[in-house]
C-alpha cells in the first residue's frame, strides 16, 4: 500500500471514530495518517476538528518519552493552532529527529516570520542542537524549513552566538555551506569560545576550505587544551586530506595527555592502520573496545577499516570451495536450522561483531552445530562458517588452552581445502580476535595450513584467511599476500550426475 492510500485509510478510520464520538480512537488514526503524509491538507483538516474540542484536543496527544513521531507532530500542530507555535516547534523537531526523511516541518506555521520572533533564541539553539545529534550528515532536505525559523530568529536576535552556531551546524548538514560559514563566523566574532570555533571549523571543512578549518580547530584547542576530542577532529581532518604524518602527530599529542581517551585511541589505531596496513592496529583497537565498552559504542573506526576486506567484513566473493566433511552422520534438527537461519549472513562489521552475532547459537549443542557443518542447509548463507563460530560459544567460560571449543575446531581444520576447513579456520581466527590467549596457537595453525596448500586450488581463500589472522608472523603474511596477488584460476567443476548418466547411456 502506498503512503497516500495508507493515509487515506487512516483518515477514513479517524472520521468514523469522530462520527461515533470516540476521540481517542480518532487521535490514534490521525497520528498514523500524519506518519504517512505529514503535510496532507486532509489530515490537518481532520486534526482541526479535534482542535475545536475543549482544551484544543491536547489531552489526546500526550508527549511522553516514547511518543511516536505522528503523535508528537499532532500535538505540535494543535499547539500552533492554539497560538503557541513556540511550544510546538520542539515537538516537531523531535519528530524530525526520530524520522528525518519525513516532511514534518513542511507546514505553513513553521515558515511564519512570527515564530522566529516568539521562540526564545536559547531554546531554539537547544532544539537545533538536539536535532543535529539525531540526524546524519548530510541530512535530508526535509530539515530545511527549520533554517527559515533560524533566519527569522536571527533577524530579531542577530548577535545570539549559540543560535548562530547551532544554525550553522544545521545549515552545513543540509548542504548550505556558505550560510554555515557565515553564521558560524558571526557567532565566533560575537562570542569567541571553544564551541564557536568548533562550529566554524566544521563549517569551513564542509565547504572544502581546509586551511581555515584547521585554523579554527586550533583556536578551539587554545580555548581548551584538555578537550582531546578536538585533537582527534584535527587528526581526522588532516588524514582525510592526505596529511597523515601531521594527523598522527596530533593523535600522539592527545595520547600524551590521556593514553586511554576513546576518541584518540580509535583515531590513532585507524590512522596507523591506514599508514602501514598492519592488522594488529585493528586487533588492538578491538581489544580496547572489548575492555572499554562504554567509551566505544559510538565509534565506527574498526568497522570502517574492515569494510570490503575478505573475512574482516564478510565472506569472499570468490566461488566456494568443495563441501568437505565433518563427523556428524545425523541431519541437523529443524530447531538448529531455524536458529542458524536467524543469525547467518554473508557480511559482518568485523570479526568480533561476527562472534557477537552468533551468540544466539549458544542454545544449540555441539552435536547440533557439527550436524549443521556436516549438512549445511542450502538456503542458509555461509552455513558452515556460522555453525563453526557458534562452536565458540560452547562452554565459553573454559580457558582457551583446555577448552572443548578449541578441541572441536582444531579437529575440523584437519581436512582438505574445502568449506569445512575454511569455516573452522575462520572460527579459530575469530577466537584469536576476541581472546588474546588464543592468538599464538591460531597463528601457528593458520601458518601451517597455508604452507600445506601452497599453490593448490583454493590456496587463495586460505591466504585471505591468513591476512585476517592476528599475530601472524611476517614471513607467513608475505606468503599470503603473494598468493592473493596471483590471478585466481577458475576451479574445475566435477562431472554432474546428469553428464555421467548421459555417458552411460
Amino acid at each position: 500500500m502506498d503512503v497516500r492510500r495508507a493515509a487515506d485509510r487512516a483518515l477514513e478510520q479517524a472520521r468514523s471514530a469522530l462520527a461515533t464520538d470516540e476521540p481517542a480512537k480518532a487521535a490514534d488514526h490521525i497520528a498514523g495518517a500524519l506518519a504517512h503524509a505529514p503535510t496532507l491538507p486532509e489530515v490537518h483538516e481532520v486534526l482541526g476538528r479535534l482542535a475545536a474540542r475543549p482544551g484544543g484536543g491536547l489531552d489526546l496527544f500526550r508527549a511522553g518519552p516514547h511518543a511516536s513521531p505522528g503523535r508528537l507532530a499532532a500535538r505540535a500542530h494543535l499547539l500552533a493552532a492554539a497560538g503557541r507555535p513556540e511550544d510546538g516547534l520542539p515537538l516537531l523537531a523531535a519528530a524530525s529527529g526520530q524520522s528525518p526523511t519525513a516532511d514534518w516541518a513542511g507546514v505553513p506555521w513553521v515558515a511564519e516570520p512570527a515564530l522566529g520572533v516568539r521562540i526564545e533564541p536559547g531554546l531554539l539553539a537547544q532544539v537545533l542542537m538536539r536535532l543535529c545529534t539525531r540526524v546524519g550528515e548530510p541530512a535530508p532536505p526535509t530539515l530545511r524549513p527549520y533554517l527559515s525559523v533560524v533566519r527569522h530568529a536571527l533577524a530579531a536576535y542577530p548577535e545570539h552566538a549559540m543560535l548562530l552556531g547551532a544554525g550553522s551546524a544545521l545549515a552545513r548538514r543540509v548542504g548550505e555551506f556558505d550560510l554555515a560559514v557565515d553564521w558560524a563566523s558571526r557567532g565566533a566574532r560575537v562570542r569567541p569560545s571553544k564551541l564557536g570555533e568548533i562550529w566554524l571549523g566544521y563549517a569551513y571543512r564542509s565547504a572544502g576550505r581546509l586551511p581555515e578549518a584547521l585554523a579554527a580547530l586550533r583556536r578551539a584547542v587554545a580555548h581548551d587544551p584538555d578537550d582531546l576530542s578536538v585533537y582527534a577532529d584535527i587528526a581526522g581532518t588532516l588524514a582525510d586530506n592526505g596529511r597523515l604524518d601531521d594527523a598522527l602527530s596530533w593523535v600522539d599529542r592527545a595520547l600524551e595527555r590521556d593514553p586511554e581517551y576513546d576518541c584518540a585511541v580509535h583515531t590513532a589505531h585507524r590512522l596507523r592502520h591506514r599508514a602501514d596496513g598492519d592488522l594488529m592496529h585493528l586487533v588492538r583497537l578491538a581489544d580496547y573496545i572489548r575492555d572499554h565498552p562504554d567509551e566505544s559504542h559510538e565509534h565506527t573506526d574498526l568497522a570502517d577499516c574492515c569494510r570490503d576486506t575478505p573475512w574482516l567484513s564478510g565472506t569472499p566473493a570468490a566461488a566456494p570451495l568443495p563441501p568437505g566433511n565433518a563427523p556428524a552422520p545425523a541431519e541437523p534438527s529443524d530447531d538448529a536450522v531455524r536458529r542458524l537461519r536467524q543469525v547467518a549472513s554473508l557480511s559482518w562489521a568485523h570479526p568480533p561483531a561476527a562472534y557477537d552475532a552468533a551468540m544466539p547459537l549458544i542454545m544449540l549443542s555441539p552435536s547440533d552445530l557439527i550436524a549443521l557443518v556436516a549438512h549445511p542447509p542450502a538456503d542458509v548463507a555461509a552455513a558452515e562458517v556460522w555453525a563453526c563460530i557458534g562452536l565458540l560459544h560452547n562452554r565459553p567460560e573454559e580457558p582457551w588452552p583446555d577448552s572443548e571449543r578449541r578441541r572441536m575446531l582444531l579437529g575440523l581444520v584437519e581436512g582438505g581445502v574445502d568449506r569445512v576447513t575454511e569455516a573452522a579456520l575462520f572460527a579459530l581466527i575469530v577466537a584469536a580476535w576476541v581472546d588474546p590467549a588464543a592468538r599464538p596457537e591460531v597463528a601457528a595453525v593458520v601458518t601451517a595450513r597455508l604452507a600445506e596448500v601452497g599453490s593448490r586450488s583454493g590456496a587463495r581463500s586460505f591466504a585471505e584467511l591468513a591476512l585476517a589472522t592476528p599475530a601472524l608472523d611476517e614471513p607467513a603474511r608475505q606468503l599470503a599476500a603473494a598468493i592473493t596477488r596471483t590471478p585466481a584460476v577458475p576451479r574445475q567443476r566435477g562431472r554432474s550426475r546428469l553428464s555421467l548418466r548421459w555417458r552411460r547411456g
